[in-house]
């Protein structure tokens, strides 16, 4: 441990901008892209359904993110 460096809490703070940083933009166009993808529809005109089910999941996760992480906030856990 450096006297003026917490070393630990640097990583943490680095990590947890990876994910919220990059992780979550990077899900949400997962997303965009299951749908909106050129080959995204079949013959027919129409989305199969696991990449609505892949969209979906992703969406999700980020709405399930941005929900956790304004209650975290909201709770006082800043």
């Amino acid at each position: 441990m450096s006297n003026y460096v917490e070393w630990d809490a640097l990583g943490q703070v680095i990590l947890v901008g990876l994910v919220v940083g990059a992780g979550l933009p990077a899900l949400f166009a997962v997303g965009v892209r299951m749908v909106a993808s050129p080959d995204a529809r079949d013959e027919r005109g129409e989305l199969p359904m696991w990449r609505k089910a892949s969209a979906g999941a992703a969406f999700g996760a980020v709405a399930l993110a941005i929900v956790a992480a304004v209650a975290a906030i909201a709770a006082g856990g800043h």
